[in-house]
């Protein structure tokens, strides 16, 4: 299973984004082979769309699971429509929450907002 989370920093022990469509990477773990890859959101700079366009990439990493705070509408659409299931991170890194996940000790996402749709994140 591929775990992808947004996160602050190039690393596994990065706190998770609050941000999911402007955070700055995303990290991507392989739960069978235990490895990682780090990729910069190439979506956090756009004027508009941010969440979609984040969304597509959490996609194209091949995601089974994202794990992330909150998430607006649309991107999350586009994420159930591929079949990425949605859980709600908890507060620390990524690794602590990817063990979680493994443990089935995160919850179903619930925090779906209506978006921002140009208005800045807030």
């Amino acid at each position: 299973m591929k775990i992808v989370l947004p996160v602050e920093d190039r690393s596994i022990d990065a706190k998770v984004s609050a941000h999911f469509g402007r955070t700055q990477y995303y990290l991507a773990y392989d739960d069978i082979t235990r490895e990682y890859d780090i990729e910069e959101n190439t979506a956090a700079k756009s004027q508009g769309g941010a969440g979609i366009k984040a969304a597509q990439t959490v996609v194209d990493l091949g995601a089974d699971v994202l794990i992330t705070p909150r998430l607006g509408e649309n991107a999350a659409e586009v994420l159930r429509a591929a079949g990425v299931r949605l859980y709600a991170s908890i507060e620390g890194t990524a690794f602590t929450n990817i063990s979680r996940m493994i443990k089935g000790e995160l919850e179903t996402l619930e925090g779906i907002h209506p978006g921002f749709h140009g208005h800045g994140e807030k």
